[in-house]
């Protein structure tokens, strides 16, 4: 809505024109390995080259353009709202939000939502660790990239003796078979509260030792309980303690209380997991999602506790709508007619002595979750 492109060289709307990204000739996509930036100026992080993409980073955080600047980088795109600068392709669209006579001094023009930022990195964690098909991202391609870049010469594709076939080493976080069958084992034994969360254990495929079917509120309870304790005895010490900060990061912004006390914490702490993360995983690990995390702390500080700008309430209300429609060909009226019996259905169920209904039906797990 705010009018950036998310895609590109310059997909981070709050970085803007100073994100930094690395195109991947293998992978053919960009990644975004910048996050030393927010480290101190003196730490040990930024001055280590092989560790990292092979540079030494040098650079200060960027800062996110003020209002005024984006009004001056939009009157090049001309009148027509959404029309792109005839120059060339801009990540600029002009968006209607912009002819609101407050948007030029609005703070927080982009709200990052963790709802999405929290699927997308549990999804990449989850596909990289149990090296599933399609889903990791260490992959042939990846190793090739990490060759051109000239580090991390462990992973990079072995030739297998007496022939010319090349084959991918096993990583430091990637899982075995008696590992990944205790991760998955632990997750499908799981019990939760009723309304706690769905039934995580239908996406355990035991006999493929692979995930399939999460949906982003199961991603949600994954990243702030369950993860973090699977984990623990499936991995080196190294990348299990990274992938716990991640989480534990996750459930403290997603916390009912913030102070900015926390906020700052939380800020320079994720720089940091970020880089250990950097460390390990390969660079095609790091999409825009994964960078986005980095600015979810400053947000906080402008927008608030995440429960009022995340995505959750939305996304459900608009399946509730679309349960309505019946007639396809006119979804306008059967949203109207589904919502006013709905209401009226309500209204009558309190009135009813006796009866089994959504308001008074007993739960049937009252106990906290077991795992």
């Amino acid at each position: 809505m705010s009018g950036w492109s998310t895609k590109g060289k310059y997909s981070c709307p709050s970085c803007g024109f100073e994100t930094a990204s690395l195109w991947l000739n293998h992978s053919k996509k960009y990644c975004y390995m910048c996050h030393r930036r927010w480290l101190e100026e003196n730490h040990k992080f930024r001055y280590n080259s092989k560790a990292f993409d092979g540079t030494e980073e040098l650079r200060s955080a960027p800062k996110p353009p003020s209002g005024t600047i984006v009004l001056r980088q939009l009157e090049n795109l001309g009148s027509s709202i959404g029309d792109a600068n005839a120059d060339g392709p801009q990540p600029w669209k002009k968006s209607i939000l912009f002819t609101l006579s407050y948007w030029e001094h609005h703070l927080l023009r982009h709200n990052i939502d963790v709802m999405h930022i929290e699927k997308n990195v549990c999804d990449n964690i989850l596909g990289t660790l149990l090296n599933q098909k399609k889903k990791t991202k260490d992959n042939y391609k990846a190793r090739l990239d990490l060759e051109d870049m000239g580090i991390r010469s462990v992973l990079h594709l072995k030739t297998r003796p007496g022939s010319n076939t090349k084959f991918l080493s096993r990583a430091c976080y990637q899982m075995t078979s008696k590992e990944k069958e205790d991760f998955l084992k632990i997750l499908k034994n799981v019990r939760a509260p009723d309304e706690y969360s769905c039934n995580i254990s239908r996406c355990m495929q035991l006999k493929q030792r692979k995930i399939i079917g999460l949906k982003s509120y199961d991603c949600h309870v994954l990243m702030q309980e369950l993860l973090s304790i699977a984990i623990k005895g499936s991995l080196p010490n190294k990348v299990s303690s990274v992938i716990i900060e991640l989480c534990r990061f996750f459930k403290e912004i997603c916390s009912k209380v913030l102070n900015l006390h926390d906020l700052e914490r939380l800020e320079s702490q994720v720089a940091v997991t970020l880089c250990q993360m950097e460390k390990i995983f390969p660079p095609s690990f790091f999409t825009v999602m994964v960078h986005l995390i980095i600015h979810l702390a400053s947000e906080a500080k402008v927008g608030g506790p995440i429960h009022y700008r995340w995505m959750y309430l939305i996304e459900r209300y608009l399946l509730t709508l679309k349960s309505f429609v019946c007639n396809r060909a006119h979804p306008e009226g059967s949203i109207a007619e589904g919502y006013l019996a709905h209401e009226c259905l309500n209204f009558c169920l309190q009135y009813l002595l006796g009866v089994e209904t959504r308001f008074n039906r007993p739960r049937r797990m009252m106990n906290p979750i077991v795992i």
